[in-house]
């Protein structure tokens, strides 16, 4: 029997925040307890949980000297960022879900929790309730990784689910997950692929021991998608999935992107629906294995958080094995893929240099091409690419 007591100080009161309650009172462990909580609007929650010790202020929770635990749920990355270092600094072992900021000073959370020998854990940050993170670290702790792909937003998922399960609109599909609350009310993080790709850095560091910050990595989301593309999914008896993608290709090198794929019956991720979120990992000797679970929502990750904070009754934290490694791959751009590319002008068309162009269609209403491109090429021009009236989307020749 385990007799360590965590005393936990809480920032953040929000879904996650309140799914973590919800949890916790639900299951009412013996060594885990829940005894500040630091939110913006103490009213606003008090009302929500009498029973609870709310406070505005970051230093009361500091000061509480019954703390022993910090969580940190909130949606500023800035805030997050004072949050979780000053509690490694302090000694106090972390839990972050705040995927945006991990993503941004990840190196630096590591070197913290070398530095005042403590722990930060993030595995519900990165894909909801599936442990992605904890297995890479302990199952896959070699180098016989070859690649992590999957949908890791439950948000766009919902939506391009109703569209192609239901016949949807995207704009009814984006509506009807901000109602529900798969979206929020500006869904640019989700709809744009960048949830997506904070993800993907902290599950690549993971995976392969590179971090590599979010503007080298091509991301385009699911924004500029209309009835065409989907139309041409449809034909082609594809879906489209917005999918983050790390992969060891010729002479260790390391390719990611965040970006819409067409995917056929037989990949596993095709049948990931509504908020769910969907990972394959391929091996050199295991091939491919499929983690599945909800991504979104309250009680989903408010498990995977509490599950962080009772890892810690066996201190348990990451060891980032693969930064040691001496066959770590090297990030590069320098690849080619083949993509389905839906433009309006010669000047759209022109925005990329296509080589081995399979497929072209010409209409008034409806142009596109399918060829390659160099990632390196999408990346220099992905803002303009977001910006124009165009969809693209990775066309894989299976």
């Amino acid at each position: 029997m385990n007799d360590k007591q965590i005393y936990i100080g809480l920032f953040g009161f929000g879904t996650v925040g309140k799914g973590l309650y919800d949890v916790l009172k639900k299951i009412d462990p013996d060594n885990v307890h829940l005894v500040k909580v630091c939110v913006r609007n103490v009213a606003k929650h008090q009302q929500q949980a009498p029973e609870l010790e709310f406070t505005s202020e970051a230093d009361d929770i500091f000061a509480d000297p019954r703390v022993n635990f910090i969580v940190e749920l909130i949606d500023d990355a800035d805030a997050a960022y004072a949050i979780v270092k000053r509690a490694l600094t302090a000694g106090y072992p972390v839990v972050s879900g705040n995927k945006k900021m991990l993503a941004a000073h990840l190196p630096e959370m590591i070197e913290l929790q070398k530095q005042h020998d403590t722990a930060l854990l993030y595995d519900a940050s990165a894909c909801g309730s599936i442990p992605v993170i904890r297995n890479l670290e302990e199952y896959y702790d070699n180098d016989l990784l070859i690649s992590v792909k999957g949908i890791l937003n439950g948000s766009s998922n919902f939506i391009l689910s109703k569209i192609f399960n239901e016949g949807m609109t995207y704009d009814a599909a984006l509506a009807l997950a901000q109602k529900l609350g798969f979206a929020e009310s500006d869904p640019t993080l989700d709809i744009g692929g960048w949830d997506s790709v904070f993800k993907l850095i902290i599950i690549t560091m993971h995976a392969f021991g590179v971090y590599v910050p979010s503007n080298e990595i091509f991301t385009f989301g699911i924004g500029n998608m209309n009835e065409h593309d989907i139309q041409f999914a449809v034909e082609k008896r594809r879906r489209i999935k917005l999918v983050g993608w790390a992969e060891k290709v010729a002479h260790n090198r390391l390719i990611l992107s965040v970006m819409p794929h067409l995917l056929s019956k037989q990949k596993y991720i095709y049948s990931v629906e509504d908020e769910f979120n969907g990972v394959v990992i391929k091996g050199l000797f295991y091939y491919k294995q499929f983690m599945f679970g909800q991504g979104a929502g309250g009680f989903p990750t408010g498990s995977a958080v509490l599950s962080d904070i009772t890892a810690q009754l066996y201190d348990y934290r990451y060891e980032y094995k693969k930064l040691l490694s001496s066959h770590k791959p090297v990030f590069t751009n320098d690849h080619r893929l083949r993509v389905y590319y839906r433009y309006d002008t010669p000047h759209d068309l022109n925005l990329l240099n296509f080589t081995n162009i399979s497929e072209s269609y010409y209409s008034d209403s409806f142009k596109y091409v399918v060829g390659e491109v160099s990632l390196q090429e999408l990346h220099d021009r992905a803002q303009e690419l977001r910006n124009a009236p165009v969809f693209l989307s990775l066309y894989p020749h299976d």
